[in-house]
């Protein structure tokens, strides 16, 4: 007896053999058919209990009659019925062989018979006895069965089935006769000797006698296999269009296509996609060899040991393969190893061929994978733990997943590409490298959103007049080609207005007309369009060491100033650009040398594992443990502040250590209204290089300070200043004055008598231009100390 099974089952004779062909089991009823005890028989060959001939025990089930060897010498002639039990993780190979013992029926079958009533019914019923025994079956379940009935009556439900289902149907059978209250209970199940599994309801009852004490269990089964692969196709459709293409990614998509076949479908699947050629187009006909990349596959055995292709590889499948005959021929194909559909491709690759025979894989089905009129690759399914071949009906259900998938891939493939467009672009359109400056150190990191289209967020650094640099950052609403495009428009638009030396509200100001002129570009039939960004905008001067910033719906930046902590800078909000007709306002922070300054996009403070304020917490922790590299401090706060995946958005980040410029490298001269003292001035300015030891630059300077000095006495408003700066690289000249009128450069005649000033100071010096301020205007040239030396 045993807890699963609390009967004698001496009725029974039973023997376990191993795949060796040694003996692992024997139980009591063996020994009183042939008198061996356990001790006897256990652990030696099978064979020696046969007295003539050894069964060939092949498949899943034998049966047949042998003579057995007794223990006391006599032969005995027993038929016997075998089930083979694979091999799993936990329990090795073996054959369970049982026949029933003589005289084990109890007494009569034929009132059990009679009070089940079903002996002409066509639903295929068995009834077993207080002991769970076999004790009459009718024709239709006899079929279903494959076995004649005297020779397995006797037998309980486990020992004629002698599958892990048959086992189960037992439990149940057992808890039916313990509570006396029906039971349904629905299976898939082969039985006999048949080559496919049917689904089975399998209803089980009590068997009353006429004092209504239960004798035994009525099983009555019923084949609904149609409806329950058809019940089974729909699910495994319906899962597939919820699990393939949960992401833009080409190879997650094929490996989603690969782990819903398995094992509803298929025991290994391998997903094999084209290479597009290079104008980014796949190939429209094959000719084999064809070369394929493996994308994914998946199996029903941990390691995927059916894959000879890894990841990423790209093989050549020669005509014979199953890869190559689907995409030639432009449908599904099914190859069967037993008809010789498969010799050629394995005998063509023997590392295959000995990976096909060492895992017994029987069947392929390979699928071209197409979508929109064009072939993306191939899914080829295998099997080789479930014995049944593919039929058209699996061919019917995978090329319906096939199909769906298809179409993820392809729409993963398009973005992919557009991504990989737009990431060029806006690369292209972002400085590769950042200019140095006297008036900051800086670093930059741009990272494109890791599932999402490309962005528009964007950077830049650009150097002013007098030593001044402006940095901007900004984030254009949308991804993808569009925004990359709108943000490389709306880059050059703010470096051409930092070049006229705007402030920074006036400068968002032009900037935002030309956000609401591209939405209106951008629109169809009367409608606006979507164009919309945020920006942000700063000018610093080492001079005075102050900084000037306005902007417009993005985040204010965070300053870190020396042995102080890291807080964000309070800033007039802004609307965002595109909105028109709003004003923007401007504010004015005083810096030390050495504050740092960090300019960044929403994607690196936003998330959504965190609200806005922790990110922004988080970012001035990282800030605050600066390291003299901005580089590493970049690369600190990125690490800090995104996820190990990726952000869900764009992101960049700008960073900015101050420098200040010592009083020792400004000079400044208030002059008179009076041109007879310009030479004087001259004398001053030559003067002030000798200090500073730029002689060589005396010539130069001399006639740009003559030139300017002199326009503004005669065209300017006074006050009147002169003021000379330089660093270890540029010396720059500025003239200011309280007129609003700008110079401009024309060209002289040959017989007049001016018109040449501004023409030989453009020609003299590395730059030169103009800029408004609150009181007036201001005339500069740039000399390159580099080139004077």
């Amino acid at each position: 007896m045993s807890p699963e099974y609390p009967f004698d089952e001496a009725a029974t004779a039973r023997a376990v053999v191993d795949d060796s062909g040694a003996l692992i089991g024997w139980n009591e009823g063996a020994r009183t058919l042939l008198g061996w005890t356990p001790a006897d028989v256990l652990g030696r060959p099978a064979t020696e209990l046969l007295a003539d001939g050894t069964p060939d025990f092949t498949g899943t089930r034998w049966d047949g009659t042998v003579t057995l060897r007794h223990r006391d010498g006599r032969a005995v002639r027993v038929w016997l019925l075998a089930h083979r039990f694979p091999a799993r993780a936990d329990d090795p190979g073996h054959w369970l062989v049982v026949t029933p013992l003589a005289g084990a029926d109890p007494g009569s079958s034929d009132a059990l018979l009679a009070a089940a009533g079903l002996v002409q019914s066509p639903c295929a019923v068995a009834v077993y006895d207080e002991r769970l025994r076999l004790r009459r079956i009718n024709d239709a379940m006899r079929e279903v069965i494959g076995l004649p009935e005297e020779r397995i009556r006797g037998l309980r439900l486990a020992e004629i089935g002698g599958g892990p289902q048959s086992t189960e149907l037992e439990q149940h059978m057992l808890r039916v006769l313990t509570s006396g209250r029906p039971q349904d209970v629905q299976t898939y199940i082969r039985s006999g000797g048949e080559s496919q599994a049917h689904a089975w309801l399998a209803r089980m009852a009590p068997v009353t006698d006429a004092d209504g004490r239960i004798r035994g269990v009525c099983l009555s089964a019923h084949d609904f296999t149609e409806n329950y692969l058809a019940r089974e196709r729909l699910q495994l459709v319906n899962e597939a269009s919820v699990r393939i293409g949960s992401t833009l990614d080409v190879i997650r998509t094929a490996q989603e296509l690969a782990e819903v076949c398995v094992p509803a479908l298929a025991d290994f699947v391998s997903v094999d996609l084209l290479d597009p050629r290079d104008g980014g187009e796949l190939p429209s006909r094959f000719s084999p060899p064809v070369g394929l990349r493996r994308a994914a596959h998946h199996s029903v055995n941990r390691g995927n040991p059916e894959a000879v292709a890894k990841p990423g590889e790209v093989q050549q499948y020669p005509t014979g393969s199953p890869q190559a005959d689907s995409l030639v021929a432009g449908h599904t194909i099914i190859g069967s190893l037993a008809g010789g559909g498969l010799d050629a491709w394995l005998a063509w690759d023997p590392a295959r061929g000995a990976r096909v025979r060492e895992l017994g894989i029987h069947s392929t089905m390979s699928v071209p994978i197409q979508a929109r009129g064009m072939t993306l690759g191939v899914a080829v399914l295998t099997r080789f733990r479930r014995p049944d071949p593919f039929t058209p009906d699996d061919v019917l259900l995978a090329e319906e997943i096939t199909a769906r998938a298809a179409v993820c891939i392809d729409n993963a493939r398009r973005f992919s590409r557009e991504r990989e467009t737009a990431l060029a672009l806006q690369r292209s359109l972002l400085p590769r490298t950042l200019p140095r400056t006297a008036a900051v150190d800086a670093a930059s990191r741009y990272l494109p959103a890791a599932r999402a289209g490309v962005g528009g967020d964007w950077f830049d650094v650009i150097p002013l007049s007098g030593m001044r640099v402006a940095m901007v950052v900004g984030d254009v609403i949308g991804h993808g080609i569009q925004a990359s495009a709108t943000m490389g428009r709306l880059r050059t638009a703010v470096r051409t207005l930092a070049d006229i030396d705007l402030a920074p509200d006036e400068l968002l100001t032009h900037l935002d007309d030309l956000v609401v002129r591209l939405s209106e570009e951008a629109g169809a039939e009367g409608n606006p369009g979507e164009v919309g960004a945020s920006c942000l905008y700063a000018v610093y001067d080492p001079v005075s060491r102050r900084c000037t910033l306005a902007r417009a719906g993005h985040p204010p930046p965070v300053v870190l100033r020396p042995n102080g902590p890291a807080r964000r800078v309070e800033l007039p909000a802004g609307p965002a650009l595109g909105v028109g007709g709003l004003p923007f306002e401007s504010a004015e922070l005083e810096l030390a040398e050495g504050s740092v300054l960090a300019f960044y996009t929403d994607g690196l403070i936003e998330s959504r594992e965190r609200e806005v304020d922790s990110g922004l917490r988080l970012l001035n922790e990282t800030l605050a443990a600066y390291s003299d590299s901005l580089d590493e401090t970049c690369d600190r706060i990125l690490h800090a502040l995104l996820p190990p995946g990726g952000a869900a958005d764009d992101v960049a980040l700008l960073l900015a250590r101050t420098r200040g410029l010592p009083a020792s490298q400004v000079a400044t001269w208030d002059i008179p209204a009076d041109p007879s003292l310009v030479a004087p001035i001259r004398k001053q300015a030559v003067d002030q290089l000798s200090r500073w030891g730029l002689s060589e630059a005396s010539f130069t300077t001399e006639l740009v300070v003559s030139e300017l000095v002199t326009n503004a006495i005669r065209y300017g408003a006074h006050p009147i200043r002169l003021r000379l700066i330089h660093d270890a690289t540029t010396l720059i000249c500025e003239v200011s004055d309280t007129s609003h009128t700008a110079p401009h450069l024309r060209r002289a005649k040959t017989w007049d008598e001016g018109g040449r000033g501004l023409l030989l100071v453009a020609q003299l010096t590395q730059r030169w231009g103009s800029r408004h301020t609150p009181e007036g205007k201001t005339i500069w040239a740039e000399l390159s100390l580099l080139d004077e030396e």
